[in-house]
């Protein structure tokens, strides 16, 4: 199957594989990513609406509950009150006492007047000695057979209920609604606190949504629209029961158009019953920015793609063109046309292909005017070969050859008596063994310490009392491995250098020490010192890619050689001081597979 569609796309033409690389590659990957990221913004103004608004929801919730603890304390207290405990279980004999009993009672104008949250207070009685005053009220069929007031002789916990009454004296009000018994009357009555309907709308006139308070039987007892108070969940066209809908998000029409419903419920203390907070917002307003946004981003992206798209065919037939052109040029050299020559121009991959061509038609035909002469000078630079090869055989010096003059003249000053100079000439041909003997390989640090010694020698027989020198090393790191001349190069250099514009002694003082995990190799002496500005042009120099100083080569091969073998950390390290002295360092890693 794979090499079937590769001979497919083998015979397409270029044009049309650029077209359909296109397509596939970038048009149809860019709309996928466009409607999903149009769906991700959808999603996220729909989320962060849902999150808001249950926000909104439990600020409400926890609004709600503080109002709802005021009438709550209230009908705490009036349950043990005395004087209503008597006011309401008293037979009176007239009219006179009776009123005379309710201008003395004024614990229910009292409460109202110092709560807001309380719109009124009535009691239900079944007293029949009692009037209707709109505070103590007795109990008419009519009130025996309402909801409210069969829910609240059931038990004596807090009902919270919308009062629909028709009566003379409507409530139209969330009221709280609680049994009163009095044990020693055998007795009952139902205590009825109205919430100001202005203070509970309140809490809702803020929402950015539309919320409503609900009661157990499906009455709006607030909204932040008004108009609805007193309606049920039924008459409102919310398109589910939301009546028996458990607190959660669910998705329905409101009033013809979809909408996102927050449901959530609210328990006063002490209290027989729940009251619903529902939230509503239409989608449509919700995402209305976000499609707005990926409206005009679908169409930016259309028109670029478009415009993409016209690009490509112009660029895929315009090289098909020149690829054609150069297809003829090529037949007409394999057909044997020497004298073809190709007039593309243009600096891309056709054009280079273009003037290589040319190229290559003009070495052809060099290369065969050419061929005897090739003959010829392939023999003659096969004798020059041997020449030279004869030449460097003949200048090749047998080591063995030196060493054995050096040790004639080393026996001979010894038998006249020249002493110092046979022992210079003893350790000139050491070094020179040493150096041979070395190689490409490693070396420890007592044999490379040996070789600094002989040299040093050999220069304190130069330089007489102007040259002084101390060698340290550490025991332990004797026997460690290194590459060689790697510190004759740093002696050398501070003797040449050390002894240059410095009258009287210089000391050359050599330290290795092992410390912790790492070596420690210190070169110091007090000589004439480098400048801050020459010091620059130095560590510029041995750290550079190019050798343009011969004099300072070896400090550059070293710290060459120390960061290609142990890496960049350990490369040589400069510190002067003009007309005090110099010190060269560098560190090694002191691993246990070095030792011999």
């Amino acid at each position: 199957m794979f090499k079937r569609l590769i001979r497919t796309s083998n015979n397409l033409k270029l044009k049309h594989k650029l077209l359909i690389s296109y397509v596939l590659v970038v048009m149809i990957p860019v709309l996928i990513i466009g409607l999903a990221v149009t769906g991700y913004f959808r999603k996220q103004a729909l989320d962060n609406a849902i999150g808001q608004t249950i926000n909104n929801v439990e600020k409400v919730k926890s609004q709600t509950a503080t109002l709802l603890r005021v009438p709550t304390d209230i009908s705490n207290i009036l349950m043990f009150n005395n004087e209503l405990k008597e006011i309401v279980n008293k037979r009176y004999e007239s009219v006179v006492e009776l009123t005379s009993a309710y201008l003395a009672y004024k614990d229910f104008q009292e409460y109202k007047r110092l709560y807001r949250e309380v719109a009124g207070i009535r009691f239900y009685s079944t007293n029949p000695t009692l009037i209707n005053n709109l505070e103590f009220i007795p109990v008419d069929k009519q009130t025996e057979e309402s909801y409210w007031y069969q829910k609240a002789l059931q038990t004596t916990s807090i009902g919270w209920f919308y009062i629909p009454d028709k009566g003379d004296n409507p409530v139209h009000k969330l009221s709280l609604v609680r049994k009163v018994p009095f044990a020693e009357y055998r007795t009952e009555g139902v205590l009825m606190i109205e919430i100001n309907q202005d203070e509970l709308n309140g809490l809702l006139r803020q929402e950015p949504f539309e919320t409503l308070i609900t009661d157990e039987q499906g009455y709006v007892v607030a909204a932040k629209n008004t108009e609805l108070v007193g309606k049920t969940l039924n008459e409102l066209d919310f398109g589910v029961d939301l009546q028996n809908q458990a607190k959660g998000t669910l998705e329905a029409d409101f009033q013809g158009e979809p909408s996102n419903i927050i449901i959530d419920e609210i328990s006063p203390g002490s209290s027989m019953n729940r009251l619903k907070i529902i939230s509503v917002f239409a989608t449509k307003n919700i995402v209305k920015d976000a499609n707005t946004i990926s409206m005009i981003g679908m169409l930016f992206i259309t028109l670029v793609l478009v415009i993409a798209l016209l690009l490509v065919y112009i660029i895929s037939f315009l090289t098909s063109n020149r690829l054609l052109r150069l297809s003829k040029h090529l037949n007409k050299l394999a057909l044997g046309d020497l004298n073809v020559t190709s007039r593309i121009d243009g600096n891309d991959e056709i054009g280079q292909l273009s003037r290589q061509f040319n190229y290559m038609v003009k070495s052809i035909n060099e290369l065969m005017t050419q061929v005897v002469e090739a003959t010829e000078q392939n023999n003659q630079l096969e004798i020059a070969q041997k020449e030279i090869k004869l030449k460097m055989m003949a200048s090749q010096i047998n080591p063995h050859f030196l060493f054995n003059a050096l040790e004639s003249i080393r026996m001979k000053a010894h038998i006249k008596g020249e002493a110092e100079i046979a022992n210079i000439v003893r350790l000139l041909g050491k070094l020179m063994r040493k150096s041979l003997e070395i190689g490409s390989g490693k070396t420890t640090f007592r044999a490379e310490l040996e070789m600094v010694r002989s040299y040093l020698e050999i220069q304190k027989f130069r330089y007489g009392d102007r040259l002084a020198f101390q060698i340290h090393i550490d025991p332990e790191v004797e026997k460690m491995y290194i590459p060689p001349l790697i510190i004759q190069p740093l002696v050398e250099n501070a003797i040449v250098h050390g002894l240059e514009n410095k009258e009287g002694t210089v000391r050359v003082n050599i330290n290795i020490h092992l410390v912790k995990d790492v070596v420690q190799v210190c070169v110091d002496d007090d000589g004439a010192g480098i400048t801050p500005e020459r010091l620059a042009d130095v560590m510029q120099f041995i750290c550079g890619p190019e050798e343009q100083e011969r004099s300072r080569i070896g400090m550059r091969n070293v710290h060459q050689r120390l960061t290609l073998t142990y890496g960049e950390p350990y490369g040589l390290q400069i510190k002067s001081v003009y007309g005090e002295g110099t010190e060269v360092s560098f560190t090694l890693p002191a691993g246990g597979d070095q030792h011999v």
